[in-house]
């Protein structure tokens, strides 16, 4: 079994909102994506999506693009990302998933072989570019959030399993400076965290360790549209 992973694919099946506004390599984006996955993936290996799938507003609309990774192989395991508006509610997003290889975290995790998953959108961190004091509340909240992640991870863990930490946003400052979800990502002996959200010229490092921790940054347009070998 193999671990890969892409993030920020905004699919627009039934929203008008063209990727190609934000720069011509945005151009059949999803295409890319496509063919990359195709050459990649098996049906017994692990796609993770780190938020911002669809633009869609509805459940309704997100499921529509949902639709179009059903023909793709591998299980998939989703988060919500900032833009995702159409995730409103994890219990009847789940009983709508378009199969059984669509898998949804909220606050929770799953586990394939001896591989746990977890994850949640997580905020803006303290050294974030774009952080300011209305952030803090929202901040402590998603990290509160966390710790029924790892609640999960540790009743399901076995001596010997790795575990991948799923985030939308970055979880560090532009420094990589602490912050509480790092600390938390270490207390829980993490191995992997895959985030997103940073597009076009933002800076952050691409894969990077930081006290026995890889993080991989993998919004799309940043990997050149192709999936990140995690595992």
């Amino acid at each position: 079994m193999k671990v890969f992973a892409i993030s920020d694919l905004h699919l627009s099946g039934l929203k008008d909102k063209p990727m190609d506004i934000f720069g011509p390599n945005w151009e059949g984006h999803f295409g890319k994506i496509k063919n990359d996955w195709l050459e990649k993936v098996s049906p017994e290996d692990v796609v993770l999506i780190c938020g911002d799938i669809s633009w869609g507003i509805t459940l309704d609309e997100g499921l529509y693009d949902l639709e179009s990774l059903k023909e793709l192989p591998g299980r998939k395991v989703f988060i919500r990302g900032n833009h995702d508006y159409w995730w409103n509610g994890i219990t009847k997003l789940r009983r709508a998933a378009p199969d059984d290889t669509f898998y949804f975290l909220q606050n929770d995790c799953v586990k394939f072989d001896d591989v746990v998953i977890c994850g949640s959108r997580g905020w803006t961190c303290p050294g974030s570019a774009d952080y300011t004091e209305r952030d803090e509340k929202l901040y402590k909240r998603e990290a509160e959030r966390f710790k029924l992640c790892f609640a999960e991870v540790d009743r399901m863990r076995c001596e010997g399993d790795r575990l991948i930490v799923m985030i939308h946003y970055p979880p560090m400052g532009l420094r990589l400076q602490p912050t509480l979800f790092t600390e938390m990502f270490e207390q829980a002996r993490a191995d992997k965290v895959v985030f997103g959200h940073l597009h076009g010229e933002a800076y952050f490092p691409f894969r990077h360790v930081k006290n026995g921790i890889e993080y991989v940054l993998t919004s799309c347009d940043k990997v050149n549209f192709s999936l990140q070998r995690i595992l």
